[in-house]
């Protein structure tokens, strides 16, 4: 026998000590380009505005104080501002999602008390990824799990109202304030919405075929994943759900750069402005047919508040955008007959409205 045949192979002569540290040196230089990352994120982050200043006013020649011009500079600024945030938060969030996966979430719930479980399934709602094609297999795996309808309520209501990208792009944009103010109503009614809905024993009303399922428990995928796999599963969550978004959010900011621009000062103050008690339902009404999502609300709200239409009015529309959408309830028509549906409306239409008007009024 040579010696090359008694020589131990690569594979099977690595001892754990090697690989372990082989892992850990893998791991930091994942941290380290993730970090650098970051710097160079900030660094072209803090360069936006004096960008599109200069891009509009003195390459294009256009003058600050027109219409157009203003408009045009409220654009350059804003999409690469917006699309940059929503980069960064979905590659941060898709490393959380990476060890809290919806498959947890079921089974974190799954046997809490129902008060307890209406508050904890309104915080986890917003961590967890929610979008009108998951609502119908999210649905049937909670309900599945045993856990209760006015919990599995909660957390649909605050998952896509009161989102990730709600929330870091609302304080780019608008300051810590309002994205606390949001973050704090947004939650309030999911767990109130939820408990009632709770109380009211609606379970006869979600569809048959789903009361008969009786799922499996799926495999945590994410369970052993290396830090290399969650940079990947990271980038993967930013191709999804970034080039699902992005063109919404480029018609957002159009929006609100026509808004910004040839809209008239207190124009919208009169209609949208707290003085009008009608301009909370209204808005409520006009949100609701509208299909877009957060990353592409926000730029129009931003421009709203702008132009003077009065903070709960506005809260009160991207709320009713965001969670009550007409395209959302077609989805959770599959799982759910329409009197459930009619209560789902109602019970956060009602809290979105209390929003409008409580902020109106202090505010």
């Amino acid at each position: 026998m040579s010696l090359e045949e008694n020589k131990p192979s690569c594979a099977c002569g690595a001892t754990p000590a090697a690989e372990k540290n082989t892992a850990e040196k893998n791991k930091n230089k994942v941290l380290l380009a993730m970090l650098g990352s970051i710097v160079v994120w900030y660094v072209v982050y803090k360069q936006l505005l004096p960008f599109s200043q200069w891009l509009s006013f003195s390459l294009f020649g256009l003058s600050p104080e027109s219409h157009l011009g203003s408009a045009v500079q409220f654009f350059v600024y804003d999409t690469p501002k917006v699309l940059m945030l929503l980069l960064l938060v979905v590659f941060l969030v898709g490393i959380v999602r990476s060890f809290v996966t919806v498959e947890w979430t079921r089974r974190f719930l799954a046997g809490r008390g129902e008060s307890v479980g209406n508050v904890l399934a309104a915080l986890l709602g917003v961590v967890t990824p929610f979008c009108s094609c998951s609502a119908v297999p999210l649905f049937i795996g909670f309900m599945t799990a045993g856990i209760p309808l006015g919990v599995t309520f909660s957390f649909l209501i605050s998952a896509p109202m009161v989102n990730e990208i709600a929330l870091v792009m609302l304080y780019g944009l608008l300051g810590w304030k309002i994205a606390a103010l949001y973050f704090a109503t947004g939650i309030v009614i999911a767990i109130v919405a939820g408990w009632v809905i709770g109380r009211l024993k609606l379970e006869n009303h979600v569809e048959d075929w789903v009361r008969n399922i009786r799922a499996g428990e799926a495999a945590d995928l994410q369970q052993g994943m290396t830090w290399t796999g969650r940079v990947h599963y990271a980038v993967d969550s930013v191709k999804d759900i970034v080039g699902r978004v992005w063109k919404y959010v480029v018609l957002g900011i159009a929006v609100g750069a026509g808004i910004h621009g040839y809209v008239p000062e207190g124009y919208l103050a009169g209609i949208m402005g707290s003085s009008s008690w009608w301009s909370v339902p209204v808005s409520v009404l006009i949100g609701i047919p509208m299909y877009t999502n957060a990353a592409g609300i926000i730029p129009i709200v931003d421009a709203l508040l702008g132009k003077g239409a009065a903070l709960g009015t506005v809260l009160a529309f991207m709320m009713s955008v965001i969670a009550l959408s007409f395209p959302e309830m077609v989805i959770l028509r599959k799982v759910l007959k329409p009197t459930l549906i009619a209560v789902f409306i109602a019970v956060v239409g009602c809290g979105i409205l209390a929003v409008g008007y409580l902020f109106n009024a202090i505010i």
